[in-house]
């Protein structure tokens, strides 16, 4: 008697675990995006290819360009920020950014933003050219940095854990004076957007011969390349002399939005003009980046973009910079 009593009590209870079964949402699959070499060179091979002969702004090449960001980002499901990937650009015709976006999770973070950005534009096809070869490339400048970001683009949507939204930004027209980042900061400024930080990456291609990987545009304007480094665990960034000398804070596609909304908007680099030598010259070519050099280094960013979109208050911040008083 006492056993069927347990088997009824047993039977009742699965019963009931059944049934509170049936109504929970489905065990989530475990995603896995993994940066892997060939892919960073599959990438960097086609946008730096002649097929693009150069990705000079308004061109055919470009928009080639163009379409296979968007795929990208289509594949990963990623959406279109406005109402199509490409945004037509205000101050240049025919060209476009291409905004992709990936809302945050957090009921009250979703609203900050984070821009991660790379202009995927360069100078195309021009009249001095080296040993026959007039088409300028530009693996370096800035197909590297381009493919950096499409990495860091695939791992977050993958993941989709990031509780601040994101838009993954492909700037158009900066070798046309930043043409791109200018009407989008002017944009998002008229929305009003809640934006809390921009990064944007430069030239990757190389690696540097210094105790760090790359140096951090506006070093001294906010605390960005110390969390850099704390979300990193290592000296990821640091301070180039040739950054400051030449001023390239002022230089890429991070300026615009530093001084429509004065946040930490930083670009980090591995080119000071001192570690290659082919800057807007037709050998700047897949062959002579290091491709291994670049998988390791977006690995590295991975964490470090990841604590930004996810750290519950704005710890990247803007520093106290004292007035120069003159006599």
């Amino acid at each position: 008697m006492k056993k069927l009593l347990l088997l009824a009590a047993l039977s009742l209870a699965a019963c009931k675990t059944a049934k509170i079964a049936d109504t929970l949402p489905p065990p989530k699959i475990q995603q896995v995006y993994e940066v892997r070499e060939y892919k960073v060179a599959e990438t960097l091979k086609y946008l730096s290819s002649d097929e693009l002969e150069g990705r000079d702004t308004g061109t055919k090449g470009i928009e080639k360009a163009a379409n296979y960001l968007e795929e990208i980002l289509k594949e990963f499901k990623v959406k279109p920020y406005f109402s199509t990937y490409k945004d037509t650009l205000s101050n240049h015709e025919n060209a476009f950014n291409i905004v992709g976006y990936i809302e945050g999770t957090d009921a009250k973070l979703k609203n900050e933003f984070v821009i991660l950005g790379a202009h995927y534009d360069h100078i195309g096809i021009t009249e001095k050219g080296f040993e026959g070869d007039y088409i300028n490339n530009g693996a370096n400048d800035n197909a590297s940095g381009t493919t950096v970001l499409t990495e860091i683009a695939k791992y977050i949507a993958t993941f989709n854990n990031n509780k601040r939204s994101v838009l993954i930004v492909f700037f158009s027209a900066e070798e046309r004076g930043l043409l791109g980042s200018k009407h989008l900061a002017k944009k998002l400024k008229a929305q009003n957007i809640n934006l809390y930080t921009l990064l944007n990456f430069e030239m990757l291609g190389v690696p540097m011969k210094y105790d760090f990987d790359m140096f951090l545009t506006g070093y001294d304007k906010s605390n960005m390349a110390k969390k850099i480094n704390e979300y990193a665990g290592t000296n990821l960034v640091g301070k180039s002399d040739g950054a400051e000398k030449y001023n390239l804070f002022k230089a890429s596609d991070n300026y615009p939005f530093f001084e429509e909304f004065m946040i930490p908007s930083h670009t980090v680099s591995a080119f000071d003009f001192s570690n290659f030598e082919y800057y807007h010259h037709p050998k700047d070519e897949f062959e002579v980046m290091d491709v291994k050099f670049m998988t390791g280094l977006t690995e590295k960013l991975l964490p470090v973009v990841i604590k930004m979109l996810n750290t519950e208050t704005q710890e990247i911040q803007m520093n106290e910079l004292k007035a120069v008083v003159r006599p």
